[in-house]
């Protein structure tokens, strides 16, 4: 069985309090289960309570050994790791791999920074858990026990991937912090800088672009999908790396996607603003064909 339950869900900061206690505060953390294996999805703040339930629940079966992927390095992706309760005993295992902005850090560097005195009173060194970083790109990873895992690069301010896990035949895709991809030359004569062979070109590049995002969902069981705006919403956040719910519906309608998940909400929505928002797009989807739901804290979802 290959299920994904959300620990996290929330983008940009943590936004705790009595508006979201319904969909959850915490930012991005995803368990991803193929039977008994445990991989786990960004270390936002959702991943302090996943620690804690894995100590009390997990550990007494035997010690933590896991993968851990990143999406990319922003801060709301990675502010749990110092908080992540198996760091601090000796028999936790962790391989973390993810992309890095820039050829010149790494990704220990980068998690590891928040483990430093100015920010936290423990250092990286003084982990007891054996941790093995391993930076990657676009690529295709066979983890073992039948499960693979395929990357692919989003269109964010910084290098982001999105991944695709595949189990005994069902599949999971995640597709957050990313943006369509668009033309980035401009199209209208009048404007200074105008060259039509570069209008045209970007326009092709940007279609091509987004056709290869589609096919990388393709015929997913279930794919969770950046909604951090409407589309009204996202004319005015242009650049920011973030998707609509109406982009997203488009391209798990074009996937042939089975069940889409709604995640990475922006964190000024309270719950009764994502109940309405749930309401008028999962019926939107239904008529497109598409189940969908809104991510939420504690959610489980078998593919």
């Amino acid at each position: 069985m290959l299920s994904v339950r959300f620990w996290g869900v929330r983008g940009s900061i943590p936004c705790p309090g009595s508006a979201t206690v319904v969909y959850g505060g915490n930012t991005a953390c995803l368990e991803i289960r193929a039977d008994d294996r445990l991989v786990i999805l960004d270390l936002g703040t959702g991943v302090k309570p996943l620690g804690d339930w894995l100590m009390a629940e997990e550990l007494k079966k035997g010690p933590i050994d896991t993968d851990i992927f990143i999406s990319h390095t922003h801060w709301d992706h990675i502010m749990g790791f110092p908080m992540f309760t198996p760091l601090f005993i000796p028999s936790t295992k962790l391989r973390i791999r993810g992309p890095v902005p820039f050829e010149d850090d790494t990704l220990e560097s980068i998690i590891g920074a928040q483990l430093s005195y100015r920010y936290w009173p423990v250092r990286q060194t003084e982990l007891a858990a054996k941790i093995v970083y391993d930076q990657i790109r676009e690529t295709v990873l066979d983890l073992g026990d039948g499960l693979k895992v395929t990357t692919k690069f989003l269109n964010h301010p910084i290098s982001c991937l999105g991944y695709r896990f595949e189990y005994q035949g069902k599949s999971i895709v995640t597709c957050y912090d990313h943006e369509p991809f668009r033309n980035l030359f401009p199209t209208d004569p009048g404007l200074p800088g105008y060259d039509e062979y570069a209008a045209l070109e970007g326009e092709q590049a940007a279609k091509d672009e987004n056709a290869k995002v589609i096919n990388f969902f393709k015929g997913a069981d279930v794919l969770i999908r950046d909604t951090q705006y409407t589309a009204a919403e996202y004319n005015e956040h242009l650049g920011w790396g973030h998707s609509s719910y109406e982009d997203s519906l488009a391209s798990a309608s074009a996937a042939g996607i089975k069940k889409l998940i709604f995640f990475h909400h922006d964190p000024n929505r309270t719950d009764a603003q994502l109940v309405e928002l749930e309401k008028v797009y999962c019926a939107r989807a239904a008529h497109a064909g598409v189940e969908a739901m809104m991510a939420r804290e504690g959610l489980i979802i078998e593919a």
